[in-house]
């Protein structure tokens, strides 16, 4: 089989498993692109005709299955003498492998295990299918830790003339329920025994029942009481041991009344309130199989002298023998009734020949009727004297709804005239419902897609901005929720939140306080927690902000983001403001001049002061802010020449001590050639350059005119 492309569609890669009745394989599934596992029937049972046909109906019927426990059943196919189930196919181990290697399990873990197994059971049963095999073997676990429960239909197939053939039900008889060890009818609550077992298995590491034989091991579920769980593993909470030994009881009226109620026993039985229940009694009444000691059947003694009927009889027999002398000849009216006999029965054989001969009903050939309509199909059969039978309607992917897809009896079959011929139909795909994925995220929604059967490369995500959903969350899907879907084909479109749309981050450089609150609220920001930090600054007036942080101006930012904004404090606690007045003249006296005064503080270089027209000595004042490493300094120019350069000292100016300069003496005519070029009257030249003056320098590097009474009117300084 390996590497044979069964059905056309499916190609087999390897051997996975096997049992008494068939072989496992994994397959890939070339339509779909997926692993599959594919159940073929073993070449010894595929020509008894009546397991094939209950094998395959019941294998139908657990197609109609869907559950997350359950191993989903996807095709059920034949191609010449090969009859197959394909699977789904789970990467993992089975539970048998499980108990082997590390039984007894965590009771937690067991009681997960079976709750999973319950709950499958139930979805089974609403169904009307009974598993009659739930074993170790059946139940796989994936790589995940998901529980599955296989085989569904499996042993219902199974024939009394395949019981000592395939071993399968004899190899399962340590799992069975005392009904089913009887062959009596077994219904759901056989299914729950079994699952008992299983539980027992899990927490113990054996089996209740052991035996030399498989006869012997029957009996015993029947007649015989196994060892306790905790009396073999005292770790089991008593309300685990509760579960197990109603499960477990051989009258089925005893044990749970459905999979549903045991499953809520036990999803509840690990609370702390219930680990130490009291132990569940109950009536051991005698069963109609135990065993019992019955007194033996003594035979009576008879008296000598009544005699018995068999010494009477032989004494008659002895009187007959004796008057047995001669021979006595036979009457005529002897022979007369003989011969009349004879004659009735040769008349009486005649009578039964001919209405043989009239009620005998032809044979005729089975049509195929494969392919066609329920309508074609009855009208092709009464052409040749069948009758339609049992009509099953049975979802068959590839056929369309309505089609027959097989027939009880193959074409060419013999049958009588008249016969009925059971009939296959597909119906329409039963589709589940797409469950409600807002709300959740993306990935949480694409692993309960992919627990239904939907492939992963079928789910596109549509990722939009939503203000009202958290980002990475489904708000919208496609198809909507509770819509029929086929996990096979679908196309599923997510809409995903990218959360509010990003904004651009206003610019608060230069805007007052109020400013800033303003434009951060109209933009959908939020101040941050401590939000406002003052800052003390040279440049910036008190109440301006100075930064915004941490997004810059005009870049983009969610909305709803929090801000913070660094406000100036004002001048630093060791500047010092200080009014420098210059005394300025004009370079004629009665003439205009334009005087040009640049200065620089601890504000920064070259500051414009401005320019102003004089047409006689006066005074200007210059504003300063001085800083312990921040001198000042002032430069006059006059017509667009340099006159004087004024230094003014941080220390000097804290301590009073600023020299403060007395207007020049204004040219005079007869004196042109002593402008005031910074010349002092002395003879020292100052600093007529246009570079700045050494900030370093504590006092006045010039000093122009003269001073008046010792001290300059106007002048201030702090």
């Amino acid at each position: 089989m390996i590497g044979h492309e069964l059905g056309g569609r499916y190609q087999i890669i390897e051997r996975i498993g096997g049992g008494g009745m068939a072989l496992v394989y994994r397959a890939q599934d070339i339509l779909l692109n997926r692993n599959v596992a594919i159940k073929v029937l073993r070449q010894q049972f595929v020509n008894d005709e009546e397991f094939i046909r209950r094998f395959r109906r019941e294998a139908q019927s657990a197609a109609s299955l869907s559950h997350p426990n359950i191993v989903s059943v996807y095709d059920v196919g034949q191609e010449g003498d090969v009859h197959y189930i394909v699977m789904e196919y789970i990467e993992g181990r089975n539970l048998n492998e499980i108990i082997k290697e590390r039984a007894p399990l965590q009771v937690d873990e067991a009681v997960r295990i079976a709750s999973q197994i319950a709950d499958a059971l139930d979805h089974a049963h609403m169904n009307h299918i009974i598993h009659r095999d739930i074993k170790p073997h059946n139940i796989l676990i994936g790589r995940n830790g998901w529980v599955k429960v296989t085989d569904f239909g499996i042993a219902r197939a199974v024939t009394s003339t395949t019981i000592t053939q395939t071993g399968s039900v004899v190899g399962s008889v340590h799992y069975f329920s005392p009904e089913h060890a009887k062959g009596v009818t077994t219904g759901e609550k056989s299914d729950l025994y079994s699952l008992g077992i299983v539980l027992y298995q899990m927490l113990t590491g054996r089996l209740p029942f052991l035996g030399e034989s498989p006869i012997s091991v029957a009996l015993k579920h029947l007649q015989e009481h196994f060892d306790e769980p905790r009396s073999v593993n005292p770790m089991i909470p008593q309300s685990v041991e509760n579960i197990i030994l109603k499960s477990m009881r051989k009258n089925p009226g005893e044990r749970y009344e459905s999979a549903k109620e045991m499953l809520r026993d036990l999803e509840t039985c690990l609370l702390p309130e219930r680990r130490t229940e009291n132990k569940l009694t109950f009536a051991d009444n005698e069963d109609e199989d135990s065993t019992r000691v019955v007194p033996a059947i003594k035979p009576q003694n008879r008296q000598s002298g009544g005699g018995s009927k068999l010494s009477r009889d032989d004494q008659g027999s002895d009187e007959r023998q004796k008057q047995k002398s001669g021979k006595k000849p036979i009457s005529s009216k002897t022979k007369l009734w003989v011969s009349i006999t004879l004659i009735v029965i040769v008349a009486m054989l005649g009578i039964a020949w001919y209405v043989n001969k009239l009620v005998t009903v032809e044979e005729v050939k089975v049509p195929n009727v494969l392919n066609m309509s329920i309508e074609q199909a009855t009208e092709e059969f009464s052409k040749v004297g069948i009758v339609v039978g049992d009509i099953a309607r049975v979802y068959k992917e590839g056929v369309d709804e309505g089609i027959v897809y097989e027939q009880s009896k193959p074409e060419g079959t013999a049958v009588k005239e008249g016969s009925s011929i059971d009939l296959t139909v597909s119906t329409a795909k039963e589709l589940p419902k797409m469950p409600m994925l807002s709300g959740a995220t993306y990935e949480d929604a694409v692993a309960q897609l992919e627990q239904i059967g939907v492939s992963k490369e079928r789910i596109s995500k549509n990722e939009e901005n939503n203000p009202d959903v958290e980002a990475g969350k489904v708000f919208g899907q496609n198809p909507d929720a509770n819509a029929e879907f086929d996990p096979e084909t679908v196309q599923i479109v997510l809409k995903v939140s990218k959360g509010r749309e990003n904004i651009k981050m206003p610019n608060l450089v230069g805007k007052t306080q109020d400013e800033a609150l303003k434009a951060i609220e109209d933009a959908g920001l939020k101040l941050a927690k401590d939000g406002i930090k003052q800052k003390s600054s040279y440049d910036k007036p008190l109440g301006e902000v100075m930064e915004q942080w941490p997004y810059a101006p005009d870049g983009d930012v969610a909305p709803g983001s929090e801000i913070t904004i660094f406000v100036s404090s004002g001048y630093p606690s060791d500047a010092i403001e200080y009014t420098f007045v210059v005394p300025v003249v004009p370079a004629e006296d009665g003439q205009k001049s334009k005087i040009h005064i640049i200065y620089g503080d601890a504000r920064g270089e070259n500051q414009d002061w401005g320019t102003k027209t004089i047409g006689k000595p006066q005074y200007m004042s210059v504003d300063l802010v001085l800083a312990p490493n921040k001198d000042g300094y002032v430069y006059v120019n006059r017509d667009g020449a340099l006159t004087d350069t004024y230094k003014i000292s941080y220390i000097d100016a804290k301590q009073g001590t600023v020299p403060q300069p007395s207007l020049p003496v204004t040219n005079t005519p007869d004196e042109s050639n002593h402008e005031s070029n910074g010349n002092n009257g002395d003879g020292d030249n100052g600093n007529s350059d246009q570079n700045p003056p050494d900030t370093g320098m504590a006092t006045s590097s010039k000093l122009t005119g003269r001073l008046t009474n010792g001290k300059m009117k106007g002048f201030r300084h702090h």
